[in-house]
């Protein structure tokens, strides 16, 4: 059974970030992905690297730029506004998320004038433009979540919106993707649900993460990386490992579509896809 890839890059904060980034463009391209994604910070506090990250993409490469857009502290004119100049600059597919407030400034709260939740949204970008849409799950529920039922339910309202995927936090539990499925599936959620991968070296890093978005890690995963802080050769190796055991543990259980967060960090991600078997293509 046939795979396709996906990958998540950040907009660079710096010149130095610039370079990393598009060498990690460059690097993974001729695997030929079905999109590429670019974040939007909290508060939408990237919005202006974000364009011009995907509008670069579009101008230099042949990849399809999918925007992250959040409604976090913004109306909906602001929000339009941005959806409108994605659109005008060639993008024709948004990542919609509902995003977290910045930190330090408590609970998500909606803009009293702003769409209020991920559903919402979607149904504002599918009024101005016929953006493809994607969206968010997860595995292993939401932290403000008050059950993955009530994440399943989200994610059937956002759908109905009109969104055509669901790309799912990272989640080293692979029965947790299974769940996810089944269950959206029983609920009459039939779009595809893609699972998100985050292969690292950095498991101190990955730890922080997970700790954040309620992702869980498991203690073999743990064991695997015990006392290897100074040894990077070996991290990578068990990195790249663990990510393809996943990937092909999915395949069986019928998943055909994957999303790797890169973290702007091309090497890793591109051993594990030639791992997988997806080779470069000629342009």
């Amino acid at each position: 059974m046939s795979i396709s890839v996906s990958f998540e890059f950040f907009p660079p904060k710096s010149q130095e970030m610039e370079v990393a980034l598009w060498r990690a463009i460059t690097r993974l391209a001729p695997l030929n992905p079905a999109f590429v994604s670019v974040t939007y910070g909290a508060g939408g506090s990237t919005r202006e690297r974000t364009h011009a990250t995907v509008k670069r993409i579009i101008s230099e490469t042949r990849l399809k730029p999918a925007a992250h857009l959040t409604c976090v502290g913004a109306p909906k004119s602001a929000i339009d506004e941005v959806v409108r100049a994605y659109w005008e600059a060639g993008v024709r597919h948004i990542v919609a998320l509902r995003g977290d407030a910045p930190p330090g400034s408590g609970p998500y709260q909606p803009h009293p004038d702003g769409y209020a939740t991920t559903a919402a949204l979607v149904r504002g970008i599918k009024a101005i433009a016929p953006f493809e849409v994607s969206v968010s799950a997860y595995p292993e529920k939401h932290p403000e979540s008050a059950s993955l039922d009530a994440d399943v339910s989200l994610l059937q309202e956002k759908v109905a919106a009109g969104a055509s995927r669901a790309v799912t936090q990272f989640c080293f539990d692979t029965g947790a993707f299974v769940r996810l499925r089944d269950r959206a599936v029983k609920a009459g959620v039939h779009v595809p649900i893609i699972p998100g991968l985050m292969p690292t070296t950095n498991f101190k890093g990955v730890k922080r993460m997970a700790a954040l978005c309620g992702a869980s890690i498991p203690a073999w995963l743990a064991e695997r990386f015990d006392r290897l802080d100074d040894d990077l050769e070996t991290r990578k190796l068990i990195a790249a490992t663990v990510a393809a055991e996943q990937v092909e543990a999915l395949r069986r259980e019928g998943f055909t579509q994957f999303h790797f967060y890169t973290l702007n960090q091309a090497d890793l991600t591109y051993a594990i896809c030639r791992i997988l078997g997806i080779r470069e293509q000629q342009p």
